[in-house]
């Protein structure tokens, strides 16, 4: 609870921060672009952050949103219904995560390395698969139903991020399914001795992980109109892990809420426009980012060599 009082202290402070630094902060489509983002790394947060609490990781997320909205693009462009689409690119990408699941289950692979392969993988077959820009083309009637009309689309991302945070919420918080997440994150021996089938809750958080990633790559096509397969979703899986971990998620697994998830994601739209407004270049956005993961790490550790001396 600590942790979520600190990180929403930190979002009010910047959001105050941002309105007050220029007069067109404080407009309307101003706060559709923040929507956007909020909506947009949200749901990748979301997914990532279900993960960390088993204790797993995943690099590969902005290769996924890269070829799942690729994919999207061209079931679009041949003509295929943009619901049957969507549903596609979704049973694809939950095809990735149970695959990751497999390998670091079955074969006991460390996560680090097989999600660090499937960024290069998925990245290679989103090139193979188009070497130019793939537009949403016929998606309007798609576009409408998820984003919205023109102006609306931030509106609307972030309905959809606040949906899946209320649905990873009652599942996270409310059901033993969630529990289990957080036992084997916590500790994968002790809850195996436990009785939890620890193997397939891990798959089942790498599904939830990816099957995200695939909706982040159907919101990132609706909204950008195109997708580029050399850099489409690029560095996404940064601004995710670094949201889990600015929202209370610890890196060792086992710790974490989604509404601190939420929150954690709200940081780095709100930097990104608080150095927009006062003149600071993009240049330094990924230094920002890292100082920011790097400050997230540091209070996670603090806080875990408090709870450390208060338990002993």
């Amino acid at each position: 609870m600590i942790r979520l009082l600190g990180v929403l202290v930190v979002v009010i402070v910047l959001y105050l921060a941002m309105i007050a630094s220029d007069p067109n902060a404080r407009t309307q489509s101003t706060h559709q672009v923040l929507a956007g983002r909020l909506g947009s790394y949200g749901v990748l947060t979301l997914g990532v952050g279900v993960l960390i609490l088993s204790g797993g990781i995943d690099l590969s997320i902005g290769s996924v949103v890269g070829l799942g909205a690729v994919c999207f693009g061209l079931l679009l462009n041949r003509g295929v219904d943009p619901l049957v689409a969507a549903c596609a690119v979704l049973a694809g990408s939950m095809g990735i995560g149970l695959a990751h699941g497999l390998l670091v289950t079955g074969l006991g692979l460390q996560p680090f390395l097989v999600t660090l392969c499937g960024l290069f993988i998925y990245r290679g077959i989103a090139k193979w698969s188009t070497q130019v820009p793939v537009g949403r083309g016929s998606s309007d009637a798609m576009r409408l139903l998820l984003v919205g009309g023109e102006g609306d689309g931030g509106r609307n991302q972030i309905l959809v991020m606040l949906l899946a945070a209320v649905l990873l919420t009652l599942f996270v918080h409310g059901t033993r399914h969630g529990r289990y997440l957080f036992a084997i994150g916590a500790n994968e021996n002790a809850a195996k001795y436990a009785g939890i089938p620890t193997n397939r809750y891990k798959i089942l958080a790498y599904v939830i992980c990816s099957m995200m990633a695939g909706l982040g790559s159907i919101l990132y096509l609706l909204e950008n109109g195109s997708a580029d397969p050399t850099d489409a979703g690029s560095w996404l899986e940064l601004y995710a892990i670094t949201g889990a971990v600015l929202g209370g998620c610890s890196l060792r697994g086992g710790e974490g809420m989604v509404p601190g998830m939420v929150l954690g994601a709200a940081v780095l739209p709100l930097i990104r426009a608080l150095c927009s407004f006062n003149n600071v270049g993009n240049e330094i956005e990924f230094a920002v980012l890292g100082v920011a993961l790097l400050l997230g790490t540091i209070a996670d550790e603090l806080l875990k060599r408090g709870t450390l001396r208060r338990a002993g």
